[in-house]
Order: C-alpha cells, then sequence, then structure tokens
C-alpha cells in the first residue's frame, strides 16, 4: 500500500500546475492590463518614473513569467515520464488554482502593501482592485476544488492514495 501513495506523490500534477498556472497568469496580467489595454505598467504608481524604466520592469516580470513556466514544463514532463495516467484535468484544475493564486498575491502585494500600481488608475482604481482580487480568489478556490474533486475521484474511497493527493 505505501508503494501506492509514494507513487501517487510522486506522480502528482499539483506542483507543475500550479508552477504553471502562476507563470501563465502573469502572463495574462502582463500582456492584457499592461500591454493591451494599458491600464497599468510595473511601477506606474512610482511618481516621476520613466516610461523606459516602466517597461525595463515589465519586462523583468515578463522574463519571471516566462521562468516560471519553463519550470513547470520541465517540472511536468518529468513527472509525466513516470505516468500520468488520467491527470490531464487534475492539471488544468491546479493551473487555474496558481493562475488565481498569482493574482491574489500580485494584488495584494502590489496593488495595496507596495503600491506599485493599480489595475486601473483613476476613478474606482479601488473598485478594480477589489474585482481583481475577488477573481484571482474564486479562481484560486475554486482550481483547488476542483483539484480535489479530480484526484479524490481517481482512488478508491477511503484509500490512503486519497488522502494523500
Amino acid at each position: 500500500m505505501s508503494e501506492v501513495v509514494n507513487a501517487t506523490v510522486r506522480t502528482s500534477v499539483l506542483g507543475p500546475g500550479l508552477l504553471l498556472g502562476i507563470g501563465l497568469g502573469a502572463f495574462v496580467d502582463g500582456i492584457v492590463l499592461h500591454q493591451l489595454l494599458r491600464w497599468h505598467h510595473l511601477l506606474s504608481s512610482r511618481p516621476g518614473t520613466s516610461l523606459t524604466a516602466n517597461l525595463i520592469a515589465d519586462g523583468v516580470f515578463h522574463a519571471g513569467a516566462w521562468l516560471a513556466v519553463l519550470a513547470g514544463v520541465l517540472w511536468l514532463w518529468r513527472r509525466s515520464r513516470q505516468t500520468m495516467n488520467g491527470r490531464w484535468a487534475a492539471l488544468v484544475a491546479a493551473m487555474v488554482a496558481g493562475w488565481g493564486s498569482f493574482n491574489v498575491v500580485e494584488g495584494l502585494v502590489d496593488h495595496y502593501l507596495l503600491k506599485l500600481h493599480h489595475v486601473r488608475p483613476g476613478p474606482n482604481q479601488a473598485t478594480y482592485d477589489a474585482a481583481f482580487l475577488i477573481f484571482g480568489a474564486l479562481l484560486a478556490l475554486g482550481g483547488f476544488a476542483w483539484y480535489r474533486r479530480t484526484t479524490t475521484r481517481s482512488a478508491p474511497a477511503g484509500s490512503r492514495e486519497t488522502a494523500r493527493r
């Protein structure tokens, strides 16, 4: 029985999925909010910060997102070599949880704690910041619930394997 539990822990997609979700969530934030909508840059709430400095900060942010995705893919590839039978729904669920977790942490740290920027500066900026946090929390909670449901269903009810996932 312990061999089954250890194999499950080694082949879980939660870690790689969370890392992929964090990286992809960062890309959505950077591409949609920073570039397409041009609502803010990473340092846009810092008075006197030039556009060049903001673009460099955005580039460093995107490089970090890319590294998170790369690490998640490599981690997942390593796990998939050990067998990923039936874990694709769990992987997507973990990615959704990672995306939401990124939004919550980034929103709390950058918007409230460090005051680096707001989702959309100007009128109603507090509403946009709160909506961003709520969206992130819903993604995170929903993703973790979905992950739990998909991994619990794939193990026999009451087994130690179910408890360890």
